[in-house]
């Protein structure tokens, strides 16, 4: 199914940001936990959090949360399985799905 366009801007700007990308190729080899995936990456748990709820609201990730063998709450993410097609076709018929602009408006 071809994305709306404003479902075609949030993945897009989801994904324009070097640690987001590199989040989410981190995520693609299995779900994985805050904590661990924040060691992973370099970068501290807030920083990643407010990355993961980017990416989560552009529906490209979704997360669990899951109790340990020792009663422990834990955030695990993984990769909502997506395929992306960028055609010149692909992004008009998104366009068609925005709101005017107000210069289209009559």
């Amino acid at each position: 199914m071809t994305p709306t366009g404003d479902e075609l801007l949030a993945m897009l700007s989801a994904l324009a940001n070097p640690l987001r990308l590199r989040i989410v190729a981190q995520l693609a080899g299995g779900r994985d936990y805050v904590s661990h995936l924040a060691r992973e990456i370099g970068i501290s748990r807030p920083l990643l959090h407010m990355h993961l709820q980017r990416l989560e609201a552009a529906g490209l990730i979704v997360g669990s949360l899951e109790l340990s063998d020792d009663g422990k709450a834990m955030k695990y993410y993984e990769v909502v399985d997506f395929d992306l097609h960028l055609t010149a076709s692909a992004l008009a018929e998104a366009v068609r799905t925005l709101p005017p602009t107000d210069q289209e408006k009559p």
